[in-house]
Order: C-alpha cells, then sequence, then structure tokens
C-alpha cells in the first residue's frame, strides 16, 4: 500500500521488469522528479531473487531510461549507487552513466549512514 501510494504521485513512477516469459525480474524507479528548469530525477532498481546478479535488467532500464528522457520529458537521471554494488555499477555504466561524484553518508541504509557514488546521464549523452 506505502508503494502504491507513493508512486500514485506525479513526481514518481514505478515499473515492473518482465522476462520475456511473463516472470518478474524486478522494479524499476524514477523518482523525485523536479520540473521547471531542472528536469530530473533519481533512477532506483532493484531485481528480485532469484534475479539477481543475472543481467536481466538492462533491457527493462534501458526501456525505463527511454520513456524518461520521451514521454517524460526528463533532461537528467542520477543513480546513487553504493561502492561496493559492482553489478550496479556496471549496469548504468554500460547504460551509459557517468561517475560525477562520491557522497559519504548519503542514504541512511538497514539503520546506518551509507556511502554512496553519484552516476548520471542527461538525454543528450542517450539520444548519442
Amino acid at each position: 500500500a506505502e508503494h502504491l501510494t507513493k508512486y500514485s504521485a506525479d513526481n514518481n513512477f514505478s515499473y515492473l521488469a518482465r522476462a520475456e516469459d511473463g516472470s518478474l525480474i524486478g522494479c524499476i524507479n524514477v523518482n523525485e522528479i523536479v520540473r521547471g528548469a531542472f528536469q530530473s530525477a533519481f533512477l532506483g532498481y532493484y531485481a528480485f531473487a532469484p534475479n539477481h546478479g543475472k543481467g536481466l535488467m538492462k533491457s527493462a532500464m534501458t526501456s525505463v531510461i527511454a520513456l524518461a528522457f520521451g514521454n517524460l520529458a526528463l533532461h537528467r537521471l542520477e543513480a546513487n549507487i553504493q561502492p561496493s554494488n559492482i553489478a550496479s555499477i556496471a549496469l548504468v555504466k554500460s547504460l551509459g552513466f557517468r561517475l560525477e561524484g562520491y557522497s559519504p553518508r548519503y542514504l541512511k541504509i538497514a539503520g546506518a549512514w551509507q556511502d554512496h557514488e553519484r552516476y548520471a546521464i542527461t538525454a543528450e549523452e542517450w539520444l548519442a
């Protein structure tokens, strides 16, 4: 119910990733969209067990990013990733995201503030 409430707002969108056979792979979220001169959002995603680490999210991520820069008319997407999450970093890099910086104690996860690396891509980079 909390997920549905959050993603019923105009500034958050959530998409389910499915395999060719229709089974669920994971979830991709476009969060905290800021309009006006910024036209930006945060990209969050995760694979469901047992699909984690199998490389199945790239196709769905490609579709959601295209939608974000197309129908949602965003200019920039940012993904914040813990430095130890090698698979997630490889995924965003394979989609053209660039490392922008390091954010110490960026998000509170499981009760502790965790450092993150900040990756981003703009619509121009995506189209290139």
